[in-house]
């Protein structure tokens, strides 16, 4: 309207203008014309899809990611995306900033657990996921909305899988031909159970990282964590050192000139716990809508390259390393996160108790 009024107003002055100059005066027929002439039409602007921003911004901070160096975090971010695109197709739903009540959050989350078919722990993360998402686009000015805070989807631990002293000592006397995949593969693993570290800082090693042995301390590993970006002093031992210096001369750095990834290792790895004997039945838990789904399987079928880093933790502190010290090798900076990685079995229980206390001689 406002583009409409100063159109017309310059109509008239300009008509004014030219009868001034002539020494003429317009009459109203003429300005009455010119007012009830119709606007000139102007090209609309399209308007952007529903939730077409809100999906821009998504994307943008998964690249913010990616290029932070959290590459798997990158790819859990897109995969939290994913599910909420599937839900919003599934319901005809737009969403976008204002649109994400708790309401939707709830509607999300049940999608999650019954369509998706996904654990109360998968679903946790992804809910958190979008909650941060949303903290990040409200820091930059994206949104104010804040309604997704009072949405929640309760955390059920499982058990920690992690390795004894004998099943890691099984795994280190297999005997495998120097060079090979499986060889390699059992590496990468003892690395991580030496030291503790992630497969994400694993692959991270680079020379600059390796501090050579002083008077006062011995040869150690010096870098940021990729997730936490928490700087970490690891101290080798032989073992260790062996792997930290096969790994820097390339010995471990792929399988026939092919990288070995994530997957893969885990793949190998189930392989290299069948060779050395580590099938002791286990139960695996998991929540779904907060009731137990229960399966038993062989223990070798659910290692993977975080194995090792749960088997640090463990031993390490049944070895009487104080919490605290444990922490500040993994790079953990909350009790309740490295909590997660504390596996008290019953036979650790009982080992635990035994040191306290007389027990009886077991029955023959």
């Amino acid at each position: 309207m406002n583009d409409w009024l100063d159109i017309l107003a310059e109509r008239l002055t300009t008509c004014c203008d030219t009868h001034a100059a002539a020494g003429t005066a317009p009459t109203a027929a003429e300005l009455r014309a010119l007012a009830e002439t119709e606007a000139p039409v102007a090209e609309a602007e399209p308007l952007p899809a529903p939730g077409g921003l809100f999906w821009q911004r998504y994307e943008e901070w998964v690249s913010y990611t990616r290029e932070a160096g959290t590459v798997r975090t990158a790819q859990a971010h897109a995969t939290a995306g994913r599910h909420l695109r599937e839900f919003a197709d599934l319901n005809g739903y737009a969403v976008d900033f204002d649109t994400l009540t708790p309401t939707v959050g709830d509607r999300w989350a049940a999608y999650l657990l019954n369509v998706a078919s996904l654990t109360d722990n998968t679903i946790n993360k992804h809910l958190g996921r979008l909650k941060a998402f949303m903290k990040w686009a409200g820091k930059r000015g994206y949104t104010e909305s804040t309604a997704l805070d009072r949405v929640s989807w309760a955390r059920r631990e499982p058990d920690v899988i992690a390795l004894s002293v004998a099943e890691l000592a099984a795994l280190e006397a297999l005997q495998l031909g120097l060079g090979s995949r499986l060889d390699k593969a059992r590496a990468w693993f003892l690395l991580a159970c030496y030291t503790g570290l992630r497969y994400s800082d694993l692959v991270s090693i680079r020379p600059q990282h390796l501090r050579p042995a002083t008077d006062k301390l011995p040869a150690h590993l010096r870098l940021t964590a990729q997730k936490t970006r928490a700087v970490v002093n690891v101290p080798l031992s032989a073992r260790a050192l062996d792997i930290v210096n096969r790994l820097l001369a390339g010995d471990l750095a792929s399988i026939k000139s092919q990288p070995i990834t994530n997957p893969v290792l885990n793949r190998f790895l189930k392989e290299l716990g069948k060779l050395a004997g580590i099938d002791s039945p286990i139960e695996v838990i998991r929540y779904r809508g907060g009731v137990a789904d229960i399966t038993t399987c062989l223990k070798y079928e659910k290692l993977t390259v975080h194995t090792a880093r749960r088997t640090f933790v463990t031993l390490n502190l049944g070895k009487g390393m104080s919490a605290e010290f444990v922490m500040k090798l993994t790079g953990h900076t909350s009790y309740k996160s490295f909590q997660r990685y504390v596996n008290l079995t019953p036979q650790r229980v009982a080992e635990e108790f035994a040191k306290f206390h007389e027990m009886p001689d077991s029955p023959h």
